[in-house]
């Protein structure tokens, strides 16, 4: 599995109300860290496949999801648990520090 586009529209949908846990990273097309960080998420979506779901919210296609979040600066990535924000971060980190964040907050 890899991980889901999720806009606006669809926010409450796949992250609120999703059965599993899920990342939501909110990135740019022109923003280098999230660019950075992106082969790894979607590395951790195939190898958490059934377990958690690892959304991406493009915030200059979707502002509504990033500035009800808070939003200020990308990437900027949370963690949703039963329909509830259980972890944040900003900015990029390689794949064994988001792998350890993920496990400790899930």
């Amino acid at each position: 599995m890899s991980t889901v586009a999720v806009t606006d529209d669809t926010f409450d949908a796949e992250v609120k109300n999703s059965d599993i846990p899920v990342v939501v990273d909110f990135w740019a097309e022109w923003c280098g860290p999230c660019k950075q960080i992106g082969p790894a998420l979607e590395e951790l979506a195939t190898e958490y496949e059934g377990k958690i779901k690892i959304a991406k919210v493009d915030v200059d296609n979707n502002p509504n999801a990033a500035a009800a979040m808070g939003v200020r600066g990308i990437p900027a990535l949370f963690i949703f648990k039963d329909g509830q924000v259980v972890s944040n971060r900003a900015g990029a980190a390689p794949k064994a520090a988001l792998k350890g964040w993920i496990d400790e907050s899930i």
